[in-house]
C-alpha cells in the first residue's frame, strides 16, 4: 500500500478502549506513512479492516474480536500480542514477529505469512485454509484443532504440536519436522518419512526435508526417521 492509502483510509471501528482508541486517531491525524505504535494497548473488537500498517508496534497488544481483514502489517513486532477470535482474513503478515502471540480461534484464511516468526505461539482452533506459510518459523506452535487445509508451506521448520483434530487436507509443499502428536493423553514425536506418510494420509500433500543442520565433523545426530518402530495414532 501507499503512504496515500495511509492518509485516505478511515478505519470501520475504533477500539472501545479510549488510551487506544485516541493513538489511533493520532495517528491518522499525523498523516504520515510510518508505523502506529500500539504496544500493549488494547485494540479489542475494533475493525481495522484494510489499514496499512506496516513497520507497527503492536508487541503486547490486544486484537481481541478484532477484524483486520486485507490489512497490511509488513515487519510489524507483534510478539505477544493477543489475537483471540480476531479475523485476519486476506491479512499481510510477512515477515511479521509473532513470537509468543496468541492466535487461538483467530481465522487466518488465506493470510500471507511469508517469512514471519512464529515461535510460542498458541493457535488452537485457529483457521489457516489457504494461508501461505512458505519461509515462516514454526517453533513451538500449538495446533491442535488448526485447519491448514490448502496452505502452502516451504522448507518451513514445522515443530508444532498437532492431534487428531488439525486438518491437513490440501497442505502442500515441504518442512522440516518432527511434530508432537497428542492423542488420548499421550504424546507421539513423528517425523522424517512417518511424518510425511502421517500428514498425507489425512489429505496432504507434503514432502518432509531432511535435518539441514550438518556439521564439518561429519552428518547431524538428529535422525530424519523419529520413532521409527512407533505406530502413529490412525
Amino acid at each position: 500500500m501507499s503512504s496515500g492509502t495511509h492518509k485516505s483510509w478511515v478505519p470501520r471501528g475504533l477500539p472501545h478502549d479510549a488510551e487506544a482508541s485516541a493513538r489511533v486517531r493520532d495517528w491518522l491525524l499525523e498523516h504520515k506513512s510510518g508505523g502506529l505504535d500500539a504496544s500493549g494497548l488494547d485494540l479489542s473488537d475494533s475493525d481495522l479492516s484494510g489499514g496499512d500498517f506496516s513497520e507497527s508496534w503492536f508487541a503486547e497488544t490486544k486484537f481481541i474480536n478484532a477484524k483486520l481483514t486485507d490489512a497490511e502489517l509488513y515487519r510489524s513486532d507483534a510478539a505477544g500480542a493477543d489475537f483471540t477470535s480476531a479475523d485476519l482474513t486476506n491479512t499481510s503478515l510477512v515477515r511479521v514477529n509473532l513470537d509468543d502471540a496468541i492466535l487461538r480461534n483467530a481465522i487466518l484464511d488465506g493470510a500471507n505469512l511469508v517469512g514471519a516468526s512464529l515461535y510460542g505461539v498458541d493457535a488452537v482452533g485457529a483457521s489457516l485454509r489457504g494461508a501461505a506459510l512458505m519461509g515462516s518459523s514454526l517453533i513451538q506452535v500449538d495446533f491442535r484443532g488448526a485447519n491448514l487445509s490448502n496452505a502452502t508451506v516451504e522448507e518451513n521448520t514445522f515443530k508444532v504440536t498437532v492431534d487428531q483434530d488439525t486438518v491437513f487436507e490440501g497442505l502442500h509443499g515441504t518442512l522440516f519436522g518432527p511434530i508432537k502428536l497428542v492423542a488420548d493423553d499421550d504424546e507421539l514425536e513423528l517425523g522424517g518419512s512417518q511424518l510425511e506418510r502421517w500428514i498425507n494420509e489425512r489429505g496432504g500433500s507434503v514432502r518432509v526435508l531432511a535435518p539441514r543442520n550438518r556439521s564439518a565433523s561429519g552428518p547431524s545426530t538428529e535422525s530424519p526417521e523419529t520413532n521409527p518402530t512407533a505406530e502413529p495414532p490412525a
